[in-house]
């Protein structure tokens, strides 16, 4: 018994010791989560629910007509400028010859108006001359007394009123030509200047027979086919560029409080695992949860109700130099970490951004229409 007795001693405190060592580790590991907690993880937030996101362009013909080549396809990549396809220019290159003509006769007829000024005036001064001649030929005859006869002075009275008439005639017909062309020259003529709209409008139908990359990045869902005849806004593809990419990260509302826009962020993707970890910087917030702006949005106030933790999209964009190392495509899965230790950022987001894209497509065919417009006139007079 004595034996049993000091075997169940020995074992109940070692029992004890490894408790009481246990407890002391338990003790330090809370010790340390609590300084982590309050050291470190209490100012950063996380999701997995993040994923790549990206323009997506659409290129659209702006005109109808038959697709006669394509110099692009999926996975390939343009540049901004570069010719993606080129339609039938048949139509539009003899609507552009008549656009040319018709500018080419409105010159032509509004030189014609202004000659008409000149003959008016010679028509005027003729007409006054007239009335000059006929004026002294009634006061000769007037004074000549009984030497004239009634009939013959009558004739001269009515030859001078007839001259009148004429005068006021001529001063009409010189007042309708000055204002057919007061006020412009031939290239400022208001009939000249809707022709050369017209050639405009014709040459810049023309440009779009060749459709340009708007931007540089990846082809994809590409649609149009050799021969196909599209209509104007037809989709042709799309282009991605891949070098502006930014993470949409869908935190939940509670995550929220203390995240602000310029926090700095570490994202890390599924493509790439952790060894390639992204650095960016939030530049703004939802405006409100994905589930508010859904197509058929919940309706809370009726049937049963069961609260669900809302998210809202947080966007994020990324160092494009992280980018070029390690390409990213849009739609793929990511993890985010979020730095919240600074909150002097706004918390509704960053001021509205002025952007630009410089089209190719009209500038070529508003050169080439300035040039034609330039021709014209000089080859029919109108400069």
């Amino acid at each position: 018994m004595s034996d049993a007795a000091s075997d169940s001693r020995g074992m109940s405190g070692s029992r004890r010791r490894w408790l009481t060592v246990l407890g002391i580790l338990v003790l330090v590991a809370g010790a340390i989560y609590g300084l982590y907690w309050l050291l470190y993880a209490r100012f950063y937030v996380s999701t997995d629910d993040a994923y790549v996101g990206g323009d997506i362009v659409s290129v659209t013909s702006r005109e109808a007509g038959t697709v006669l080549s394509l110099h692009a396809d999926n996975t390939q990549r343009v540049r901004e400028g570069e010719l993606l396809a080129e339609l039938d220019p048949t139509k539009a290159e003899v609507a552009l010859d008549e656009a040319e003509a018709d500018l080419a006769r409105t010159v032509r007829s509004v030189r014609t108006d202004f000659a008409k000024v000149d003959q008016a005036k010679a028509q005027l001064a003729s007409s006054r001359t007239a009335l000059v001649q006929a004026e002294a030929d009634r006061k000769r005859r007037q004074s000549a007394g009984n030497a004239v006869s009634a009939e013959e002075l009558a004739h001269a009275r009515d030859a001078a009123a007839a001259a009148k008439d004429q005068v006021h005639a001529s001063q009409s017909a010189l007042a309708e030509a000055e204002a057919a062309v007061a006020g412009a020259s031939v290239a400022r003529n208001p009939d000249v200047l809707a022709a050369e709209a017209r050639l405009r409008d014709a040459a810049i139908v023309r440009a779009h027979m060749r459709i340009i990359a708007p931007v540089s990045g990846v082809v994809a869902q590409r649609t149009a086919q050799l021969g196909e005849q599209i209509a104007a806004g037809a989709a042709l593809m799309a282009i991605v560029p891949l070098d502006d990419v930014w993470i949409d990260a869908n935190f939940k509302e509670n995550q929220l409080r203390d995240m602000r826009v310029g926090q700095p962020a570490t994202v890390t993707a599924d493509l790439y695992g952790g060894n390639v970890v992204y650095h960016g910087r939030i530049v703004g917030l939802g405006a409100g949860s994905g589930s508010a702006f859904a197509l058929l949005p919940p309706q809370n106030a009726s049937g049963n109700w069961i609260k669900i933790v809302q998210r809202v999209p947080v966007r994020i964009a990324l160092d494009p130099r992280e980018l070029r190392d390690h390409p990213l495509r849009v739609g793929l899965s990511a993890s985010v970490s979020v730095d919240i230790s600074d909150t002097s950022g706004s918390a509704l987001g960053s001021p509205a951004q002025f952007r630009r894209m410089e089209s190719a497509p009209p500038d070529e065919g508003m050169r080439a229409a300035n040039t034609l417009i330039a021709r014209v006139l000089a080859e029919n007079g109108g400069r």
